[in-house]
C-alpha cells in the first residue's frame, strides 16, 4: 500500500488565475471523455467545481488504440512556483543498484492519484480542468 501524501502549489503571488477555453473535441472523444470522466467521479478522483482556474482536455493514443486523458497545464504552470528540490540522477541511481540481488516492478498506473492536494488550495488551486461549461479539478485521495 502506497501512503498518501498531500501536496501544496505555490502560485506567483500576484498571479490571476487563467481559465482556457475547452479544446474542441470530436462526438466520439466526447463519448470518451464522458466515460473516463465517469471512472474518476465514481472512484472519488475528481469533483465539479466552479474554480477560476482551469485548463484543456485533449487525448492522446496509446500504442494499443486507447485514449488517455491529458490536461494542457501549460499556461498555469507558468505561475507556478518550480520545486527547487534536485531530482536524483539516473546514472547515480544505476550505481546504487550494481550490487542488488532482487529487484521488483510495480504498476505506477494509478500512483498519479496517491498525491492529495490539500483542502485550501482545491479552491483556489491551478489544476483544475474545463470541458464545456464546467470546471473539475482533480481530488486526489
Amino acid at each position: 500500500m502506497l501512503e498518501v501524501r498531500e501536496d501544496q502549489a505555490k502560485r506567483i503571488p500576484g498571479g490571476t488565475p487563467i481559465a482556457k477555453y475547452p479544446y474542441r473535441l470530436a462526438p466520439s472523444d466526447m463519448q470518451e471523455l464522458s466515460n473516463q470522466l465517469s471512472e474518476l467521479l465514481d472512484k472519488g478522483f475528481i469533483r465539479p467545481s466552479y474554480s477560476p482556474w482551469g485548463a484543456p482536455v485533449l487525448f492522446v493514443k496509446k500504442k494499443n488504440g486507447s485514449f488517455q486523458m491529458c490536461i494542457d497545464y501549460r499556461q498555469i504552470k507558468k505561475l507556478t512556483i518550480k520545486n527547487r528540490y534536485p531530482l536524483p540522477r539516473i546514472d547515480d541511481l544505476f550505481d546504487q543498484l550494481q550490487r542488488a540481488q532482487y529487484f521488483s516492478k510495480i504498476d505506477l498506473r494509478s500512483v498519479y492519484y496517491q498525491l492529495r492536494v490539500q483542502d485550501e488550495d482545491i479552491r483556489i488551486h491551478g489544476d483544475a480542468f474545463q470541458i464545456n461549461k464546467s470546471v473539475t479539478p482533480p481530488i486526489f485521495n
